[in-house]
């Protein structure tokens, strides 16, 4: 029963988040910012506790801070009655999973996309990671253009642009990358057991 519900959270999680630009271009449409970040903060608050409950101590410090960065957010959208605050937030998280990514990539660390794909294989050779490391580095890369494209727009364009990039091509562009290491990974090492590079759950 409760693993049925833990996954029911999760799935619903995974839906808001995914429509998050939608839901903010339909919502400052009809609403007042203060409005939407209070909708949806009654939303995602009690998902996020619920998601992080149970997490180890060692865990939880890496794993609550995206919904944190989040959360503040939206209440400085509620307070301010800013529109701003909420197109920020999948600035916010790219921010987040930059740092995430990059933290793996100092020496003695392991690559965040080597710990990927030690989940399906825990032996890698000297080639398979170095192609994490480079992959991992890549994503990095995606993560300082796509959260500095939602910035600009945030900034500078209207709210129907922002969703359209955040809510549509922004995930066109990360199936593409996808797909783009998998194919150029077979290729260069045949068929393997070495999982496709996937961001961190949480990304727009």
């Amino acid at each position: 029963m409760i693993t049925t519900r833990r996954m029911w959270i999760r799935a619903l999680a995974g839906m808001v988040f995914v429509a998050y630009p939608a839901l903010v271009w339909f919502g400052l449409s009809r609403w007042s910012p203060r409005l939407l970040a209070l909708a949806m903060l009654a939303v995602f608050v009690p998902m996020a506790l619920y998601r992080l409950r149970g997490v180890p101590r060692e865990q939880l410090r890496s794993l609550a801070l995206l919904p944190l960065v989040t959360v503040i957010a939206l209440l400085l959208a509620a307070l301010l009655d800013s529109g701003g605050y909420v197109l920020l937030v999948p600035v916010v998280v790219n921010v987040a999973l930059l740092f995430g990514f990059g933290s793996t990539l100092r020496r003695g660390s392991i690559p965040m996309i080597e710990r990927f794909a030690r989940l399906q294989s825990a032996e890698l050779g000297t080639s398979e990671k170095d192609w994490c490391r480079l992959w991992t580095r890549i994503w990095c890369a995606f993560f300082i253009f796509n959260g500095g494209t939602t910035l600009v727009l945030a900034l500078t364009s209207p709210v129907s642009w922002w969703a359209l990039y955040t809510g549509l091509l922004a995930y066109v562009l990360i199936g593409a990358l996808l797909g783009l290491e998998w194919l150029m990974r077979r290729r260069r090492f045949g068929v393997t057991s070495t999982k496709a590079s996937e961001p961190c759950e949480g990304e727009p």
